[in-house]
């Protein structure tokens, strides 16, 4: 029998190009799999550009910690296939076996019988029909790209809609406009179901508001309808229930507090009942791999110069390198270090936005390839645009060899900040490397 890898590269063949969306390929299959999709209780179902990740990753800690079981269906991965379903359990879920992936893939491949259908959307499929399989208190949704015709959008009646920071990003299939990537985001707004939203800018609250209000659902907006800041090392979250004094989120940066203060809205507002205790406890049992992830040991980390610390981060658009970016100048100002970068981007990114924020900030830039991707940016390129956003930059071969100049490079005595960045297919590559996998 096939292994995953192999019936997931014979599905990618199913559709000729990675990207086309729609639902009109999804839904008929969907049918003669007995609607898995209505199947799975309350669900909460996350869109945006920046933030969803690590707003599903504090919804699934704090349910957990109430006690429920709870289904993750998050992408892309970082090193395999598996991270991207989380089959709910008692006790914590855990990645979806290869047995049971393999058995799920090739019944729905064979159900199928070779019509169209690109990839995401029938290892969509495949999530859900795990899912029904295996019941839980709770499911995760988090959308793969937009929102409107992206292959999750099949849940009719979501406990909660969330969307998380907006901002540009996918210009290639969304284009240029923000109203226009708010209104594929606001697709995942249901008629009378609550929606709750982080703050936005003008142009996107517009948008969601009109998208809301034609849909008659119940909006809960950052910054209007509940508060969410950092307090004498704490979250002060406020909404029209009242005040909580919580724990600070135990992932970094100060956007953190706006991603978890989103995750307690959309909790507060569905008929789960999670108690403040298991709020509290999921904002300091959080994890969420290559979003400000210290990387402590590990293969690569022993390449790096003596007491060195190392940073992974998987953003990158403008709004993740501004946030990004904005955590290492908090750093910064309580531990001073020479900040150093080690980026990787896709040739559909824009590098010169994420990079404009760090000009001040970072004293040079490696810049390297991404072996995991056939549309990885040129290095040589790549380094380009970071000197057009301001800074010092050279390509390396790789990341292991951007740490042995860097050892070299710098003066005896110098404690470096490093921060590996620009991709999440970069990001997997370094913790495959490292032997630090996400569990």
């Amino acid at each position: 029998m096939d292994d995953s890898s192999a019936i997931l590269q014979r599905l990618f063949l199913l559709h000729p190009k990675e990207i086309d969306l729609s639902l009109d390929r999804l839904l008929p299959l969907l049918e003669k799999l007995g609607h898995p999709e209505r199947k799975l209780g309350p669900v909460f179902h996350i869109a945006g550009t920046n933030g969803k990740g690590s707003t599903t990753a504090f919804l699934r800690a704090m349910l957990e910690a109430s006690g429920r079981t709870v289904h993750v269906y998050t992408s892309p991965h970082l090193v395999t296939f598996h991270e991207r379903i989380r089959i709910g359990r008692p006790g914590g879920g855990a990645y979806v076996s290869e047995a049971e992936l393999v058995e799920t893939l090739t019944a729905i491949e064979r159900l199928n019988d070779g019509a169209p259908i690109t990839h995401f959307e029938i290892t969509t499929a495949a999530a859900l029909v795990l899912f029904a399989t295996h019941p839980a208190d709770v499911t995760l949704l988090e959308v793969g790209l937009g929102g409107r015709f992206d292959a999750t959008n099949v849940i009719d009646t979501p406990e909660v809609s969330v969307i998380t920071s907006i901002s540009m990003d996918h210009e290639k299939f969304f284009g240029d406009s923000l109203d226009r990537i708010a209104w594929e985001k606001a697709g995942i707004i249901k008629r009378g179901r609550p929606v709750v939203s982080a703050p936005q800018v003008p142009e996107v609250m517009a948008v969601i508001e009109h998208e809301a209000a034609r849909g008659r659902a119940p909006l809960f907006v950052g910054n209007r309808d509940w508060v969410a800041h950092a307090e004498r090392g704490r979250l002060v979250f406020q909404d029209e229930d009242g005040l909580l004094d919580l724990p600070a989120p135990r992932l970094p940066g100060r956007h953190q507090f706006i991603n978890a203060g989103n995750a307690v809205a959309a909790l507060r507002r569905s008929t789960l009942g999670v108690p403040t205790s298991a709020i509290e406890a999921g904002l300091q049992s959080v994890d969420w791999p290559a979003r400000m992830q210290r990387l402590a040991a590990g293969a690569l980390v022993e390449k790096a110069p003596h007491d060195a610390e190392i940073w992974l981060d998987g953003g990158h658009n403008p709004g993740a390198g501004a946030v990004i970016a904005e955590a290492f100048a908090d750093l910064e100002e309580r531990v001073p270090r020479p900040l150093y970068l080690i980026a990787g981007m896709l040739q559909t990114k824009d590098p010169v936005g994420f990079f404009r924020p760090f000009a001040g900030l970072a004293a040079h830039v490696f810049t390297v390839p991404i072996a995991s991707s056939a549309v990885g940016r040129d290095p040589g390129e790549l380094a380009e645009a970071a000197r057009a956003a301001g800074l010092e930059a050279e390509p390396q071969a790789d990341v292991a060899t951007a740490l042995a100049v860097l050892s070299r490079l710098l003066p005896p005595g110098t404690t470096p900040r490093i921060l590996i960045c620009g991709s999440l297919y970069l990001a997997g590559d370094v913790l495959q490397a490292n032997g630090t996998p996400p569990k």
